[in-house]
């Protein structure tokens, strides 16, 4: 294929995603029904208003000025709808619903910005050295990826909406799969790789570089997930009421904040329930159980265990008996849906066992897909990190000392981002999203 037939099919291969991530975010907001969409059910997260805004202000603060010189058209919602993480100083958000545009409003500017990007995208070339930050499509996919982040914490934040708040959505039904029996495998000790090279044509985020190999000595490992069922022992057996389990820290959170239970749980008549997307169900004792890291690290402790660490991880996910490395889990293929639970099959987890083709070479189960995995790693930058100059908070203002790494990925997240190089991280405390865990021993 020659170098201009190259660059077409990435333009069109680009263009054709940022379209495809647009509908996958534009279905999320579908699930909310009119009078919800200024409701907060997150209390650390904005209205469902700011993110619906937000999304094509990222796209356009991103490429307006930078890329194609325009001048903005809405100042005042370019600025409102810029950013949307974390609260400012770790405080809650104190905004009223009145404080924010109308939806017609949103709406209108959403078209517009879509239309002129569009537009203007349509004639960019990926391939001329004097655009640097369009080379290779460098800034389309960091729209892309970005929105697509956002269609997966859309989700979970639409997961505490009262049911009666969102438009119920047809779902995949769980797959069936033979009963996990919990155990643990050996993983000799060896070499992890972690990161991604500097290369051409290698898209990553900031946080990603430099590739870097680790040392890890052997270690046991869960062959699954902990499960509901098994996290359901831990709870019965006094798990949140012994102090012993728990760092200072997650013991004074669990107490000011009164948690006995994992967020995704809810008990009627004695009986205890799990909280899907759009019903409550008796709680499935073989789906990975979704909680916080400091209660994944309660339970590791009371089981006589500890979480992985993130070169563990990559350890046990992508090593092999004989020394090489894959790209997934199970091998070199491109994520399928007979690997795992991801993206956006469903909108709920599926029981730990139930992808046997996904395992890893040393027979790790479930490690990609229903549900991101905590590790023990506190987030930080490899070295040779370097800021994206075009955003550079995105992992900078992480580097705290309060999130930890996880990896893997949920139901909800794109394939895309299940590369082995991809780091997602949240504070120890978030119950809401869709992380699960598993345990090891030295």
């Amino acid at each position: 294929m020659g170098t201009g037939t190259a660059a077409l099919s990435l333009h069109r291969n680009l263009l054709v995603r940022l379209a495809e991530a647009r509908a996958r975010t534009d279905e999320i907001f579908d699930i909310v029904r009119p009078e919800a969409l200024y409701d907060r059910h997150i209390p650390e997260r904005h209205r469902i208003i700011f993110y619906l805004g937000h999304l094509e202000a990222f796209d356009w603060n991103l490429l307006s000025g930078r890329i194609f010189g325009l001048e903005a058209f809405d100042q005042g919602l370019d600025k409102l709808f810029a950013f949307g993480i974390d609260p400012v100083g770790g405080g809650l958000p104190t905004d009223q619903p009145s404080d924010w545009p109308a939806r017609t409003e949103v709406d209108a500017y959403n078209r517009r910005v879509r239309e002129t990007i569009n537009a203007h995208l349509a004639r960019a070339s990926f391939s001329d050295p004097a655009q640097p930050l369009l080379l290779d499509g460098l800034l389309v996919q960091v729209a892309i990826e970005h929105r697509l982040m956002h269609a997966e914490t859309l989700a979970y934040m639409l997961h505490q909406l009262p049911l009666d708040r969102k438009l119920s959505q047809p779902g995949a039904p769980a797959p069936a799969a033979a009963p996990a029996v919990p155990r643990m495998i050996e993983i000799p000790g060896g070499v992890a790789t972690l990161g991604l090279p500097r290369a051409r044509g290698l898209f990553g985020w900031d946080n990603e570089f430099e590739a870097h190999q680790v040392e890890v000595p052997a270690f046991r490992i869960d062959a699954y997930p902990v499960t509901n069922g098994e996290y359901l022992k831990f709870l019965e057996a006094g798990g949140y009421s012994e102090k012993s389990f728990w760092s200072d820290a997650d013991w004074e959170w669990r107490a000011a904040q009164g948690v006995e239970h994992p967020r995704f749980w809810t008990q009627r008549d004695r009986r205890w329930l799990c909280r899907t997307m759009f019903d409550e169900v008796p709680l499935p004792p073989d789906w990975p159980v979704h909680v916080s890291h400091a209660e994944a690290s309660a339970y590791a402790r009371w089981a006589g265990k500890r979480l992985p660490t993130e070169a563990e991880f990559h350890r046990a996910a992508y090593g092999t008996p004989s020394g090489s490395e894959r790209e997934y889990p199970w091998g070199n293929q491109t994520p399928e849906p007979r690997f795992g639970n991801f993206d956006s099959a469903r909108w709920d987890p599926a029981p730990v066992a139930a992808h046997p083709a996904g395992a890893s070479a040393f027979g790790a189960h479930d490690l990609v897909g229903n549900g991101w995995e905590w590790t023990r790693t506190v987030f930080g930058p490899f070295a040779g990190f370097e800021r994206f100059p075009f955003y550079p908070g995105y992992s900078a203002d992480f580097f705290d000392g309060n999130h930890y790494v996880m990896k893997g990925g949920s139901a909800r997240t794109a394939a895309c981002m299940l590369r082995r190089s991809f780091r997602n991280w949240f504070q120890s405390h978030y119950q809401y999203a869709f992380a699960k865990f598993r345990s090891i021993e030295d």
